[in-house]
């Protein structure tokens, strides 16, 4: 009885969901469907859907989450909600203060993904492992570190290298930041997260999760901010300034296999920013060697220092 009541409400969404040739929908704000195609080469796709109403999303999560049993309370609770839905499609949800659009959602928005229950027909060889023949390499990053710095953060962009904007106040990172995301393909899915509502995104196919230091009422922890984010399925993640409290889970996202991870720290130069990333990791995370884990942020992260005199602000470092 409960599958027909939740099958019912779920038919104003199903026809976006259930074809075989979609692999997810994600929903950013009322009234509008994205839709990423399997092998598509633009793989997200907008419709509008006037009938997806805000009161119709939220309604929806708090009755799956009432019949899957999951808290839901996006002013003084849990604001998120995971099952899976009839067909094994993946329900991922949240509403509430700490979901944004755009300014309309300032009092509360609402976002949710829902992905395929495996139609597609599959095989080892649609992955591309076959006996006697050796695995492809994907998306495997060339280190490139040509002479002029400007080719050197254009690589960086281009192969989707994790990019840390480094520089004291008022030299620019949020503005720098805002002008690189331009350079991003507008097709991309963006998510931004934590309290970055300086950062501008182009790209309309976007979310931000908002998880304020000073005005969260909920129980919306970092842990639930990252098993969100990586549902959420983005191409790109952009996190607020790097800090004691954030540090470890933007580390851990950074971790989790997505290109274009953008964020922001304050330090003088590139061995500083480094280094105040680490030991602002080891705040939390004591277990961390810092030798071992400045090594392994110099594989991975890019640095882009800004510095200021006066007026003039420039970039001084790209390493």
């Amino acid at each position: 009885m409960t599958n027909v009541v939740l099958e019912s409400l779920l038919k104003p969404l199903a026809d976006f969901y259930t074809p075989s040739f979609v692999e997810e929908i994600a929903i950013n704000h009322a009234g509008q469907v994205w839709m990423r195609l399997h092998g598509a080469r633009v793989p997200w796709v907008s419709y509008d859907a006037p009938n997806l109403s805000r009161q119709y999303l939220v309604d929806l999560i708090h009755t799956v989450a009432n019949i899957y049993d999951r808290p839901f309370d996006p002013t003084h609770g849990v604001p998120v909600v995971y099952a899976t839905l009839p067909g094994n499609h993946r329900f991922s949800a949240i509403a509430g203060p700490n979901v944004q659009y755009d300014e309309r959602d300032m009092t509360g928005g609402v976002a949710l993904n829902i992905r395929g229950g495996g139609a597609v027909e599959t095989s080892f060889e649609n992955y591309h492992l076959r006996q006697g023949e050796q695995l492809l390499r994907v998306k495997t990053r060339r280190v490139q570190r040509p002479d002029d710095p400007y080719e050197r953060l254009m690589a960086a962009i281009n192969d989707g290298s994790p990019i840390l904007i480094s520089g004291a106040t008022a030299t620019g990172k949020t503005t720098f930041l805002n002008h690189m995301l331009t350079l991003i393909d507008q097709n991309s899915r963006v998510i931004t997260v934590e309290d970055a509502r300086e950062i501008r995104v182009p790209q309309e196919n976007r979310v931000h999760f908002v998880l304020s230091r000073t005005e969260q009422n909920n129980d919306f922890n970092y842990a639930r901010l990252l098993d969100l984010v990586v549902r959420m399925t983005p191409d790109v993640i952009i996190g607020g300034e790097i800090s004691t409290d954030n540090a470890s889970v933007l580390w851990e996202m950074l971790g989790t296999g997505h290109d274009h991870f953008y964020t922001t720290i304050h330090a003088e130069s590139a061995d500083a920013a480094y280094a105040a990333f680490a030991d602002r990791i080891l705040h939390t995370q004591p277990a961390y060697n810092r030798t071992d884990l400045i090594a392994e942020m110099r594989k991975k992260i890019r640095v882009v220092q800004l510095s200021r005199d006066g007026a003039l602000r420039a970039v001084t470092e790209v390493v």
